[in-house]
């Protein structure tokens, strides 16, 4: 699994549309798609309804949203201490 693979799932989870999703993250619908079924291959189960409108979450789905955007916001936080860190002066 991979932060590609969460962010994309939770774009399409927000937008509801792949299309859209796709847009947001400026990918085309292709890959896109393949990183949503790709997740749901290694989790066992699918996470979405497909619908001629767009994608709705499934249990699955609306489980899996909160912990992949609890992840994604530290990696972000993760990102931001290390780069404060790094640009921090150092005492010799």
């Amino acid at each position: 699994m991979s932060l590609t693979h969460i962010q994309s799932f939770v774009a399409v989870a927000e937008e509801g549309h792949v299309g859209r999703a796709a847009r947001r993250l400026h990918l085309s619908q292709p890959p896109l798609s393949r990183h949503i079924l790709a997740l749901e291959d290694e989790l066992g189960t699918p996470l979405f309804e497909r619908t001629p409108r767009g994608m709705r979450l499934l249990p699955a789905g609306e489980a899996f949203l909160q912990h992949a955007r609890r992840i994604l916001a530290e990696v972000d936080a993760a990102v931001l201490t290390v780069r404060k860190v790094g640009t921090a002066p150092t005492e010799h």
